[in-house]
């Protein structure tokens, strides 16, 4: 019974990985997409501990999430919002 929620949970992930990569690729407001981004990165997070990579994880929080999305945000604030 476990082992079949984790491997649905695993395709829940997956799905909501592929919605957010292209959705990244449609938004056309900038922030949006950053947002999305953001939120890829934390799913991309907990695919890699469900795949007993904790230290993979933890970076891709850290850094994938967290310093890339206050980078973009950074870049953002100094250009136009929009496309």
């Amino acid at each position: 019974m476990t082992e079949v929620l984790t491997e649905a949970l695993n395709v829940l992930l997956l799905l909501f990985l592929v919605v957010c990569a292209i959705a990244v690729a449609q938004i056309r407001d900038m922030l949006s997409a950053v947002i999305v981004f953001a939120s890829f990165g934390l799913i991309m997070a907990i695919v890699w501990q469900q795949l007993s990579s904790p230290d993979v994880a933890m970076v891709e929080a850290a850094l994938g999430t967290g310093v890339t999305t206050l980078l973009l945000i950074a870049a953002i604030s100094k250009t136009r919002r929009t496309e």
